[in-house]
């Protein structure tokens, strides 16, 4: 079977402390953009095999090859051949390899009628990635600690157009963390969130944008010009480089 793992964009992202273990406390909204896609297929198979295409995926372990060997290791699963066909950005701040990996987990659930509920793929996806847990559930969520503690909230922007840009710049997410100073915010990403879309810009932001629009100044520029285009909300995803408006 085909599915289609999907983008998601950041509506905010405060950077709130360091932790002792080294990661991040964070408070964000994460939104899917399903118009944004990889095309992901698995079958079984006599052999495991692991092939791609489209997009050229970094050297290393592909989250979905992980995220077989991980229900693998607590379930008699077969072997299957995974193709994964990378259309989403890398390292552009939309979660394309981490909505790849918790698809993976998804049809494998499916596949091989495991029976395990979202929670407990959750758990799973946990393993993978602080943004794997998100693409479980699929849908608008608050999200807090390291992507661990999720909350629903009731945010539809279908009636919207959401447009996505892409600069063509990796960035790191590691050096997007280390430019960063934590710091709590006077308000939070949820009292924003409720306010009228009209109001968010200015107010609803990515603490990442100051260091990485510091090294990267186009994507400032691109931001500036989408506003002139006269998009409502404009903002880079995560840690970025993508830009997405909203109008």
């Amino acid at each position: 079977m085909i599915v289609y793992p999907n983008a998601k964009i950041n509506l905010g992202l405060n950077i709130l402390k360091r932790r002792e273990d080294g990661y991040h406390d964070i408070s964000s909204i994460l939104y899917p953009v399903k118009q944004c896609v990889d095309i992901l297929e698995i079958v079984k198979s006599e052999k495991f095999k692991f092939t791609n295409s489209g997009i050229e995926i970094p050297y290393g372990e592909n989250l979905c090859v992980k995220a077989w060997k991980i229900l693998r290791s607590d379930f008699d699963i077969s072997n299957v051949k995974i193709h994964l066909h990378k259309q989403i950005p890398i390292g552009a701040g939309l979660g394309g390899g981490s909505s790849d990996a918790s698809f993976t987990l998804k049809e494998l659930n499916r596949i091989f009628n495991l029976k395990l509920s979202n929670k407990e793929l959750e758990k799973y996806a946990l393993r993978l990635g602080a943004d794997c847990p998100f693409f479980i559930d699929n849908t608008p969520k608050l999200v807090k600690g390291v992507g661990d503690q999720m909350t629903n909230i009731d945010l539809n922007l279908e009636d919207y157009e959401i447009r996505l840009v892409d600069p063509g710049i990796h960035v790191s997410t590691k050096e997007a963390y280390s430019k960063v100073v934590p710091r709590i915010p006077n308000k939070s990403v949820e009292e924003y969130i409720n306010l009228d879309l009209s109001q968010w810009k200015g107010k609803l932001k990515n603490d990442f944008e100051n260091s990485v629009f510091e090294k990267y100044p186009n994507l400032k520029t691109i931001k500036e010009g989408l506003y002139n285009e006269g998009y409502i909300y404009v903002s880079m995803s995560g840690s970025g480089s993508v830009i997405f408006s909203i109008r």
